[in-house]
């Protein structure tokens, strides 16, 4: 093979081979009479290891020692790890194009595409104005796009979800926009809030994953509670301090 034909068999541009002689990285075949290099099946998967090896981020010189390393193996042995690598490739792309397709037949929300299971929990959400209602909306996309919230919780959170009473916790919770930190309908609607979601979505955490919000850290957690006004933001404080505890339990 020419040089113009190994590089289009393998995926590299003519340019990179000729650099890749030019460093000592891949040796050079000898000329013809003719004054053009050929190349052998040897050289071609030698060109592909490279250009794998470079793809996942090696530096040349890291690149170097690894082909030091392979030096004397057998023809066979290599083709088959080039062949279990592109199987891992072509698994991993297939896995991101099943995400991908499920991202797309999801309804959209505000700030992108929803998980279906995210999607289906707030289709059972009765609509509402309450701005409490629109933040914890915006909480659960976050978390959502993040990985953070399992399918097993969304699927225990469902019951809360339908509730209709949820929706006067959610405008209990907005009363207090003006409230001071000290206001007695704190610490009862922090309980409140509390007791509303079930025991399975914290039998769904694995043991010792903490929740969503913990997962994030101690940042996390004050970025979320500067949104709210201080009164509210205590109730919030209260209800994640309380439902990190029965996590860790």
């Amino acid at each position: 093979m020419r040089i113009g034909e190994i590089a289009a068999l393998v995926g590299v541009t003519t340019r990179a081979i000729r650099h890749y002689h030019h460093v000592g990285l891949v040796p050079e075949p000898e000329r013809r009479p003719n004054g053009y290099r050929t190349y052998s099946v040897r050289d071609a998967v030698l060109l592909a290891r490279v250009r794998r090896l470079t793809e996942l981020g090696l530096s040349l010189d890291e690149v170097r020692d690894v082909l030091a390393d392979d030096a004397g193996r057998e023809l066979a042995d290599v083709l088959e790890e080039l062949d279990a690598d592109l199987a891992r490739q072509e698994a991993a792309i297939g896995e991101r194009r099943r995400r991908l397709a499920a991202l797309r037949a999801a309804p959209p929300g505000e700030d992108g595409p929803l998980s279906p299971a995210l999607a289906a929990l707030l289709a059972k959400a009765p609509e509402t104005d309450s701005p409490s209602a629109a933040m914890d909306r915006e909480h659960l996309t976050l978390l959502d796009s993040a990985g953070a919230v399992g399918a097993e919780q969304y699927a225990a959170l469902g019951a809360v979800a339908a509730d209709p009473a949820v929706l006067a916790l959610y405008e209990r919770l907005d009363e207090l926009a003006d409230a001071a930190v000290d206001d007695p309908r704190i610490p009862p609607l922090a309980a409140a809030m509390v007791a509303a979601v079930p025991e399975g979505v914290f039998e769904a955490i694995p043991a010792g994953g903490g929740t969503a919000g913990e997962g994030f850290g101690q940042g996390f957690k004050e970025a979320l509670l500067a949104e709210f006004a201080p009164a509210q933001a205590e109730v919030v404080r209260r209800v994640m301090e309380t439902f990190v505890e029965r996590v860790r339990g």
